[in-house]
């Protein structure tokens, strides 16, 4: 009766650094088994979104497309952003009605 064997590994390494009031963490997750290796790194500075980067290789260490990565590599808020460019035109309009004003009253 031929033998075989089966493997799996997990392991998991986290940081968390602070720095003048600033927090920054890092994670990595790593699982591996018979048919390959899959990485998740997390990495989320102060203020920030967390960005998440996923790999996987084969059991011959080829890498691997992630299927979910094909689309988007990252999911961006841009609330901020937004808010940002309303704010922009807010300013131009008051802008341009003290101008219209003036010019009114010159």
């Amino acid at each position: 009766m031929p033998s075989s064997s089966t493997f799996q590994s997990f392991s998991t390494t986290s940081s968390t650094t602070t720095i003048n009031g600033r927090t920054t963490s890092q994670s990595e997750q790593t699982y591996s088994d018979p048919t390959g290796t899959r990485t998740q790194r997390t990495h989320q500075a102060h203020g920030e979104a967390p960005r998440v980067e996923r790999s996987e290789t084969d059991a011959a260490g080829r890498r691997l497309e992630d299927p979910r990565s094909t689309d988007a590599k990252r999911i961006q808020d841009v609330t901020e952003e937004e808010d940002a460019k309303q704010k922009g035109r807010e300013y131009e309009e008051r802008m341009e009605e003290e101008y219209a004003k003036r010019e009114g009253g010159a």
